[in-house]
């Protein structure tokens, strides 16, 4: 099975935390970060919950970065639209 190398060919800002993408295989998706960086403890993520801190992203190499990759996401997960991951429940045996 060959694997298939997925880029991002542009991010266009759509609102606030809201960032919609074009991938090489004319994929569209439209993320919305604001969840995820309010969600964040981590105060270097937190930071770009500064409106004009969020809109100085930039794609580079088919990825969708902020700073030097301070803020970055797995481009399959922006692919897929799940920037969020939850650990999985589990049930204690009784």
């Amino acid at each position: 099975m060959k694997d298939t190398v997925i880029n991002i060919i542009s991010a266009t800002q759509t609102g606030e935390y809201r960032i919609r993408l074009l991938f090489d295989d004319n994929t569209r998706q439209e993320i919305d970060f604001k969840s995820f960086l309010v969600r964040s403890y981590h105060p270097d993520i937190r930071a770009y919950l500064e409106p004009s801190h969020f809109a100085d992203f930039r794609v580079e190499y088919g990825e969708l970065i902020w700073g030097d990759y301070e803020l970055c996401f797995p481009v399959i997960d922006l692919y897929r639209n799940t920037i969020e991951h939850y650990p999985p429940t589990t049930t204690a045996a009784a």
